[in-house]
């Protein structure tokens, strides 16, 4: 079976960084990734929000190394988690647990929060990006023994 996220995005907010009892650090965050298409002439744009987190020394770093507005690739696994609330209903939810992330763009001090990509150049941003994964690929070629062999 294969369970496996790669997501270009950008952090809808700080992390959060917590404890567990063991002292395993834990992050959270958020992270939109957003599509825009054209419907006839009009060209609109939809928003996907997507709740991420992290554990241990990743967790630990991306707390210290993040925040709000930066544009990440991030590669993990889907995880699905279901509990009982005080109310007695079930709940669950499918969040990202993040295995590496990597920083493409820092915020602009100056930059809207939303970016604006004219269509004209929607295509050279994702060449770029494209070529920015390639590289980042090429660069994360170590695995522990416990990973499985990639093909």
């Amino acid at each position: 079976m294969l369970n496996k996220v790669l997501l270009i995005g950008r952090l809808t907010a700080d992390p959060v960084i917590r404890y567990l009892p063991s002292g395993t650090a834990v992050t959270e965050f958020g992270i939109v990734w957003n599509r825009r298409y054209k419907s006839g002439d009009e060209w609109k744009e939809e928003s996907h929000f997507f709740d991420v987190k992290a554990y241990g020394s990743l967790a630990e770093d991306l707390s210290t190394r993040l925040s709000k507005g930066y544009m990440v690739v991030l590669e993990g696994r889907l995880s699905h988690d279901r509990w009982t609330g005080q109310d007695g209903k079930n709940y669950s939810r499918v969040r990202i647990v993040a295995e590496s992330v990597k920083i493409i763009r820092k915020p602009k001090i100056d930059e809207i929060e939303e970016e604006e990509i004219a269509p004209q150049d929607s295509s050279s941003e994702i060449e770029r990006i494209e070529e920015e994964l390639k590289e980042f690929s090429r660069e994360e070629k170590t695995f522990d023994d416990e990973d499985e062999i990639p093909f």
